[in-house]
């Protein structure tokens, strides 16, 4: 049994660092990755992610566990989708103004990220029953939809939710080399949307919208595997501006970011780029197969890079709107092997895919996925991450 299962569930001190507390989410599953943690009505902490064998094979299905309140002991993991002909994954919740809680996720055909759609449940009790599946965004010829990050709403009272589209090239199998973000906008509750789309943003995906102020303040991961990416809305997410490069590297791995109580914006990331990467991966699905390979060479320009390692994991603050990030602090470390996603056989030594929010009493909460066999749950402070700065 690995080291990482037999670890207490239990939410404790670490020894040495008496400021932060961990533990890890019971499953049952081989792979465990993209988890997505957030506070659920009536004050307690959900978490959701995707689990089964590997990523990309039918038996991939979201899976859900709350944390109770004052409690220390995460519940056993429960199993919310269950398509035998489709991986499920990237799962996050919302809970609306009217207090009613949705979870979605993606749903796709093997390794092919064109043919995601996204489906929902909706939670009339925090979590505790959920109701029918339902298909919200259709699967769409030429790209599917996907999703990582939470649902914003505006000033306005609009839905905003970060969406990226997987465009298949016209020969071979989804690589991401052509991949853009836009996001969608409802202003009648999720009945409908309308997209807008992120100007010269392909290779960015992963949109993770922030307020500050009268700005919208969005973070990008990079199909490139240079650096994180932002841009900004200054009409509540009805335009963007072009995502630029922050100070931040990137290695093709999920970002996510939050507006802190303080002011300052908190973001939690690989600490690594293609620039630190010994081998290069041909693509995510490389070792599951498929009825196509992908092409020796992106249709047009850039080739998303595959297997950049997924290691540090690093918290990080900035108080300039993101344009600066001079408090650092690792959650992680190690050599991010990601050159497999193998979780049978215990070959992936990833940190990746952070999600985080903040308590009503200012500490933080963040879950990520731990060599993709586990979640682990850690809870910080702003000023945990100020003190240790790097």
């Amino acid at each position: 049994m690995s080291d990482v299962i037999e670890k207490p569930a239990e939410l404790s001190p670490v020894p040495g660092d008496p400021a932060r507390r961990e533990c890890f989410i019971p499953t049952p599953c081989v792979q465990n990755h993209a988890s997505f943690i957030a506070p659920l009505p009536g004050g307690d902490l959900g978490c959701v992610w995707f689990g089964g064998t590997q990523e990309g094979i039918p038996d991939i299905s979201v899976h859900f566990s709350r944390l109770p309140a004052g409690e220390t002991r995460w519940t056993q993991a429960e199993r919310l989708s269950d398509d035998p002909t489709r991986s499920e994954q990237n799962p996050l919740l919302f809970t609306t103004p009217s207090g009613t809680l949705w979870l979605l996720w993606t749903a796709q055909r093997g390794g092919n990220q064109d043919t995601a759609l996204i489906r929902r449940r909706i939670s009339e009790d925090g979590g505790r029953s959920w109701g029918p599946i339902e298909t919200l965004i259709p699967e769409k010829p030429g790209f599917g939809t996907f999703i990582r990050s939470p649902i914003v709403v505006n000033t306005r009272g609009e839905w905003l939710l970060p969406i990226w589209r997987c465009t298949k090239p016209p020969a071979g199998a989804w690589t991401g080399d052509l991949d853009t973000s836009s996001v969608l906008i409802s202003a009648d509750e999720g009945k409908s949307w309308r997209e807008v789309e992120v100007p010269g943003s392909t290779g960015c995906v992963h949109m993770s919208i922030v307020r500050q102020g009268t700005r919208l303040i969005a973070f990008y991961r990079s199909r490139w595997a240079d650096h994180v990416y932002r841009s900004v809305s200054e009409d509540e997410g009805h335009s963007w501006s072009a995502p630029e490069p922050t100070v931040l590297p990137n290695n093709n791995s999920s970002v996510m970011a939050i507006a802190l109580a303080s002011g300052a914006i908190a973001l939690c990331y690989n600490e690594s780029s293609a620039a630190d990467a010994t081998g290069r991966r041909l693509s995510l699905y490389d070792d599951i197969g498929g009825e196509e390979e992908p092409a020796a060479a992106p249709a047009a320009g850039r080739a998303a890079f595959w297997g950049a390692p997924r290691a540090p994991l690093t918290l990080a603050l900035s108080e300039d709107g993101g344009l600066t990030w001079p408090h650092r602090r690792n959650l992680e470390v190690g050599d991010g092997y990601c050159m497999t996603n193998n979780s049978k056989d215990r070959l992936n030594r990833e940190f990746s895919y952070p999600s985080l929010c903040q308590a009503a009493d200012g500490t933080l909460e963040v879950a990520y996925t731990y060599w993709r066999q586990a979640i682990k749950h850690v809870r910080v402070t702003e000023e945990w991450i100020r003190s240790g700065a790097q």
